[in-house]
């Protein structure tokens, strides 16, 4: 099945002076230029080509990889304006994303760098992209877990934190007091369900919650001074960032780990550091 829009493997059927022509199913062939022929093919091997209409409505493929295909979101910039709508720079040469001023959430600029999710409209059968993420998400049931791990991207800043999409299907907040390490829009990272409210509002973590959450750092403070001879310089006195580089927590998390392997006699914690016992 050809998936225009996506990336497709699809076999060599046929070479000309000006490149090759790959079998696209029921759209027949379709050419690749020689720009973006791989040396050494022929005729019944096949390739990864990235499938999209130009601006005549013609299929057309390439190698390229564009920033996101369909169903994926991106961080794209803005190129141009004109009376359509935006276009947005996807990484495909000599083919931008238009994103129509219907679709956008708020009035875009030249310049501009922004997240972007790319689809097909059905109507016209364009490959456009959109801004307006609230119509996407938040349209099943949010079925998680206290510290189920999901995937994150992070999609908005705020005075209350950061807004992420979660697995692709929901809307989660990132408050400051959970925030450590580098976040900016268009960053996808691991995170963790912190609570699920009554109204459906998810509060999102980037690292367990409570207990659980303790215990896999404390297994990872003893593992890591194992492997380092058992000294690490690091203790409550050491920096956030420190702390973060090394363990990719929050030095709070990490205070109450190592004082609870000091209790446990597990570990000493000396001035200049930590010893396992």
């Amino acid at each position: 099945m050809i998936n225009v829009g996506r990336i497709n493997h699809l076999e060599i059927v046929k070479r000309a002076d000006f490149g090759v022509f790959l079998d696209a199913g029921d759209y027949g062939m379709t050419l690749l230029p020689n720009r973006f022929v791989p040396d050494n093919v022929d005729i019944g091997d096949s390739l990864d080509v990235f499938l999209y209409f130009d601006s005549e409505n013609e299929l057309v493929a390439t190698t390229e990889t564009p920033v996101a295909q369909v169903g994926e979101w991106g961080m794209m910039k803005i190129e141009g304006i004109n009376n359509t709508g935006a276009f947005a720079n996807w990484g495909v040469k000599g083919k931008d994303l238009l994103i129509p001023f219907s679709e956008q959430r708020g009035r875009l600029s030249a310049g501009q760098n922004i997240l972007v999710y790319v689809y097909t409209d059905r109507a016209s059968g364009r490959i456009v992209g959109t801004t307006k993420f609230n119509k996407l998400l938040d349209k099943t049931p949010a079925n998680y877990t206290k510290n189920q791990q999901v995937d994150l991207l992070i999609a908005e800043r705020s005075d209350l934190g950061f807004k992420a999409i979660i697995n692709g299907q929901h809307w989660g907040m990132i408050f400051p007091s959970d925030v450590f390490g580098k976040l900016f829009v268009g960053k996808s990272l691991k995170g963790y369900i912190k609570n699920i409210r009554e109204d459906g509002k998810i509060d999102l973590s980037l690292q367990k919650v409570g207990v659980a959450k303790m215990d896999d750092l404390s297994v990872k403070i003893l593992e890591t001074l194992e492997k380092k001879g058992g000294f690490l310089p690091l203790n409550d006195k050491s920096s956030p960032e420190e702390i973060f580089a090394v363990f990719r927590t929050s030095k709070g998390t990490f205070k109450k780990s190592i004082g609870g392997l000091y209790k446990q006699g597990k570990i000493t914690i000396e001035k200049d550091g930590i010893r396992s016992v």
